[in-house]
């Protein structure tokens, strides 16, 4: 949104919708998907690229990295030892020291284990990367995140890939209240309204992969995501309206004559 940019890392961005790059049906397809989301920060799986292995180019090869963030991600890292070491093969070899940090041992669920995070997080955040952790709705955990250095909190909305939508919103509310850094919802978005409630209740950004990828128009959904995502952050610039128990008449009631109130059977 002009005049309102997503500040994280050092860097500032126009869009508040990050993308990720898996399960979509060919690369032509991502590649224009993603444009159409104007996303600007675009995650991508270490483990999947194999990079610098004869045979397995591509995937770095086909978007902009002049133009966008490249955030690789330790998906599938089970340890915090394991996450580390995928974060510095990643730093080494694409040379960005931005990292989405997922430790995942959980294979039924996909929830993140909050004890392996935060040790990996305190232990790359000394070694100079900027984290963006992965993690649940905590808000006690995202403290000690932020404590130890994190560039971000990452909280999922649901299971990843579910579609669900945001399922805990009291808990991200609180998250979201003193945060210290940008609040990314990660995971389990479905559809742009989710994206849009996110940024309502004052999320920073969202993150979106599998929403956009299974759509039946993955294009036509990524722009769906990023009128979301820019509906939901205008709205909480504007400030809703308060929740009233009762109704309040839209009209003002001065000059209506009062009728008496209609019998009621009893």
């Amino acid at each position: 949104m002009r005049g309102d940019p997503f500040e994280l890392g050092g860097r500032t961005f126009a869009s508040r919708l990050m993308t990720g790059t898996g399960k979509f049906t060919d690369y032509g397809v991502m590649r224009e998907a993603l444009a159409a989301s104007g996303s600007q920060i675009v995650t991508v799986a270490i483990r999947r690229v194999e990079l610098k292995a004869p045979g397995h180019g591509g995937l770095l090869d086909v978007l902009d990295w002049d133009r966008l963030q490249l955030l690789p991600n330790t998906a599938g890292c089970r340890t915090a030892a394991e996450a580390v070491r995928v974060a510095r093969l990643a730093r080494a070899a694409t040379g960005t020291k931005w990292i989405k940090l997922e430790v995942i041992p959980d294979a039924r669920y996909l929830l993140p284990d909050p004890v392996g995070t935060l040790a990996a997080a305190q232990e790359l955040a000394a070694d100079g990367f900027t984290v963006l952790p992965y993690v649940q709705p905590d808000a006690v955990l995202a403290r000690a995140l932020e404590g130890v250095g994190c560039a971000a909190v990452m909280p999922l909305a649901s299971p990843i890939g579910s579609g669900k939508g945001l399922r805990t919103p009291d808990l991200l509310k609180t998250v979201l209240d003193g945060a210290a850094v940008p609040v990314v919802v990660d995971a389990g978005l479905g559809v742009p309204s989710d994206a849009a409630q996110a940024l309502e209740l004052g999320a920073g950004a969202v993150l979106v992969n599998t929403a956009i990828a299974e759509a039946r128009d993955p294009v036509g959904m990524g722009h769906a995501f990023a009128l979301g995502v820019q509906a939901g952050r205008a709205a909480f610039l504007a400030g809703r309206m308060g929740v009233r128990e009762h109704a309040s008449p839209s009209s003002p009631p001065g000059g209506v004559p009062r009728l008496p109130d209609p019998e009621v059977p009893v």
